[in-house]
């Protein structure tokens, strides 16, 4: 039996005792892709759900928080957000071997390929409009409303994430990344001054993580919530758009030379400028500095599922290529700032 796989008996036994609506087990499934936390599909009686757990073995301090996960999604039930439905938190450890949540299964389209190759043009514009709509929804968010006012320490967001992701980077460190060595000296010493902007961020904001509907644009969940917080909002959009900077031919691809005005996708400045007027925001003051820590704090993530490969760990088959990306967005953060 693979490491991250549950103990199906332990499983089987605790949700008959604690979540009897869904129904019997009757077969669970992993998913493939998903670089942090393995998550499953599971058949019952009663139809589809999803369990998402933290991964077996030594983890690193705060890392794989899956109670927050499912805090959140419990919280954005009714906001504009799109979001699976929360279902069940277990965090006693000992039934499986670590916490995990039940949500719904929300059928739909992910597309992994920002190019969104298979589609026709005004149907890629309405994808990327439809994007840019839930993030501004996530940001415009009441936290105090939804029950979220302590959801994370307000102000001095960035110099707080840049000491975090140095420290995570430092701890998962196999070989020195020259870079990663440059860019954590540059960012304390380039902090643009607090605006005092705090808004309820995802912290992992890309195509990938939202579930599309069949026939239509329309968003159906923005998945995978294990780093959201109380944060600035500009850094999930920095982070959004690093990758219409990334190259095309990566593990995890960017748009590279191509030619999104033929395609129907917005440039970067246009995206930029759709979500201000959502939120009815001016001109983005510092934005380079955003766009660098997008890159160094993806790099340090990275970087921490290249270690979780070499321990054994890792909950995805790629996990190896996803972190050889570390010292190239490294150096691509430095170009910037070059």
């Amino acid at each position: 039996m693979p490491e991250d796989q549950p103990d199906i008996d332990a499983l089987v036994s605790y949700l008959a005792r604690e979540v009897p609506e869904i129904g019997q087990l009757r077969q669970l499934e992993k998913f493939s892709d998903g670089q942090s936390n393995p998550t499953y599909r599971l058949d019952t009686q009663t139809g589809q759900y999803v369990l998402r757990r933290q991964p077996p073995g030594e983890l690193l301090k705060s890392a794989h928080a899956v109670d927050r996960e499912y805090r959140v999604i419990a919280a954005l039930r009714d906001s504009e957000v799109p979001v699976a439905r929360a279902i069940h938190l277990c965090e006693d450890r000992d039934v499986i071997g670590s916490m995990f949540y039940l949500m719904s299964y929300e059928p739909g389209r992910i597309f992994w390929d920002p190019c969104l190759p298979d589609l026709q043009r005004d149907e890629r514009t309405a994808i990327y409009s439809e994007m840019n709509r839930v993030l501004a929804a996530l940001h415009d968010v009441d936290v105090a409303a939804v029950g979220l006012a302590d959801f994370g320490r307000p102000g001095s967001y960035f110099e707080r994430q840049v000491s975090r992701w140095s420290r995570q980077y430092r701890a998962s460190e196999i070989e020195p990344i020259p870079a990663m060595g440059r860019l954590i000296e540059w960012l304390p010493a380039n902090l643009p001054a607090d605006d005092g902007k705090v808004s309820l961020i995802h912290g992992d904001f890309r195509i990938d993580n939202i579930i599309f509907e069949t026939d239509s644009a329309r968003a159906r969940a923005l998945l995978d919530w294990e780093l959201s917080t109380l944060g600035h909002p500009y850094a999930d959009l920095a982070y959004q758009c690093m990758q219409w900077r990334m190259a095309r031919d990566c593990v995890i691809p960017g748009f590279g030379d191509t030619d999104r005005v033929a395609l129907g996708i917005p440039g970067e400045q246009d995206y930029v400028e759709q979500y201000c007027e959502r939120r009815g925001l001016g001109r983005i003051p510092d934005w380079n500095f955003y766009l660098v820590f997008g890159f160094f704090r993806f790099a340090a993530i990275l970087q921490g599922v290249l270690k979780r490969a070499v321990d054994g760990n890792a909950s995805s088959s790629k996990a190896f290529e996803y972190g050889a990306l570390a010292p190239v967005l490294a150096r691509q953060a430095l170009e910037l700032i070059e």
